[in-house]
């Protein structure tokens, strides 16, 4: 679409939160979703650390195209904004860990801030990355230029 209003708000909406919601399927068409806390590259790249092990971790390794939603769940009812997104996810490959791992601990100083090693072979925890393929935000029914009286979702950076 490119309406620089929509990606303005976009981006005030992954810029304000600390956890996504991912989800992934298994094996048998399953879905499973998992709020996780991320560390955003724009609105491109979503980076957080999960144990290999996790249902989630083991369902991106099967099937590594998901979903994410980004939302405040505190604010009041009528009042949301959320950003949707598909992606193709999966570990951060081992040539990257170093810069990935720096920049995934860069946005709030009481992440733990972990080395390159602690994330791969032997340790319990892996850095993904998911990687957009596609964006919507949230139209609320109300949104005085944008609203057609009923919740809908307007694609971005496309």
């Amino acid at each position: 679409m490119g309406d620089k209003v929509l990606e303005t708000r976009a981006a005030a909406v992954i810029a304000a939160n600390k956890y996504m919601t991912l989800a992934t399927v298994d094996g048998d068409g399953l879905a499973w979703a998992t709020p996780v806390y991320f560390t955003p590259d724009g609105h491109t790249d979503f980076y957080w650390v999960s144990s290999p092990a996790t249902k989630h971790s083991v369902n991106v390794a099967e099937h590594p195209a998901v979903s994410i939603v980004i939302f405040d769940s505190s604010v009041a009812i009528g009042h949301a904004e959320a950003v949707y997104l598909t992606a193709d996810a999966g570990l951060v490959p081992d040539d990257e860990l170093e810069r990935s791992a720096a920049f995934y601990a860069s946005r709030y100083p009481e992440l733990k801030a972990f080395t390159p090693d602690e994330l791969r072979g032997d340790g319990i925890f892996r850095l993904y990355r998911a990687r957009a393929t596609a964006h919507w935000i949230l139209i609320r029914g109300r949104d005085p230029e944008y609203g057609t009286g009923t919740d809908s979702r307007l694609p971005i950076w496309s």
